[in-house]
């Protein structure tokens, strides 16, 4: 079933999604023209390669259709018919491969038991006994002695390839798993923190087909994920305002897992509307 929207409804659509990026990312883009640089919010446009022009432009999704549209004739992804713009079956056909890929990893993580004991210590895997620190103009909470202390009297269980990744070599063997890119669709898990701020990135992968407000749901839960994300790193941010969740204590380990279960029960009903979209996608 399609829907065909007027010009006066969807452009009042676009408007509404163009002020609510606006609002999202003046932060962002006022640092960037004083060349400021943010260790928790660069991350949303450093890792993830969409750019704050990309997110501004209203995508209505599959089965929608606009009428007067003929801007989206310039736009990948869209056919424009005697003025009336939807999305390019064709398009859709070439990602198939894509689509069915992103598909099969969501699932499989939404329907896995999500784990929340991993207390953030991945961060704190990436600067193990290492003096090139990722964020090398803010000191270490503990300094480098204290936070190889935490790292080895600690039990790592990383489940997400792209965290692992980025450990040290000395930090990798501790790591109860060792994820490769192969094994993502069977050990990623909704717990977390970084499969869930990943829904982001496969929102941005499945544009322009996914729903810009279901994209942008997807950036918020990002950005409040990095900011606990690196909240519990080793990393002292206290000049940017961030208060320490010291993963080390046990309050501070309750503390985590409260918020990386708040952050879970907010990703699965975005994970399912991502299976959702791939499955209209995919027919």
């Amino acid at each position: 079933m399609t829907v065909t929207l007027p010009f006066d409804e969807w452009s009042s659509y676009a408007t509404e999604h163009t002020e609510r990026v606006d609002v999202l990312l003046a932060g962002h883009l006022e640092r960037r023209r004083r060349r400021e640089p943010h260790p928790v919010e660069d991350f949303l446009f450093t890792y993830y390669p969409t750019r704050p022009n990309q997110l501004r432009i209203w995508h209505p999704g599959p089965g929608v259709h606009l009428q007067d549209a003929a801007v989206y004739a310039e736009r990948r992804g869209y056919v424009v018919t005697d003025g009336t713009a939807a999305l390019d079956p064709g398009e859709i056909e070439r990602r198939a491969d894509s689509i069915t890929w992103i598909r099969r990893l969501l699932a499989a993580t939404l329907d896995r038991q999500p784990q929340f004991g991993c207390f953030g210590l991945h961060e704190w895997a990436m600067v193990y006994r290492t003096p090139e620190v990722r964020h090398a103009s803010w000191p270490l909470r503990l300094g480098a002695e204290g936070t190889d202390q935490v790292v080895e009297s600690h039990k790592i269980g990383c489940s997400h390839f792209d965290a692992f990744r980025f450990f040290t070599d000395p930090a990798r063997p501790l790591n109860a798993l060792q994820p490769t890119r192969e094994s993502q669709p069977v050990l990623e898990q909704g717990g977390c923190l970084h499969a869930n701020m990943d829904l982001y990135k496969w929102a941005t992968k499945l544009m322009p087909f996914t729903p810009s407000a279901l994209l942008l749901d997807c950036f918020e839960l990002a950005r409040d994920i990095r900011t606990l994300d690196m909240q519990a790193s080793p990393y002292d941010l206290a000049k940017l305002g961030y208060s320490p969740v010291r993963i080390e204590t046990p309050a501070g380990k309750a503390e985590y897992t409260a918020a990386q279960r708040s952050f879970a029960d907010r990703a699965r009903p975005l994970r399912r509307e991502l299976v959702e979209l791939c499955d209209q996608l995919l027919g």
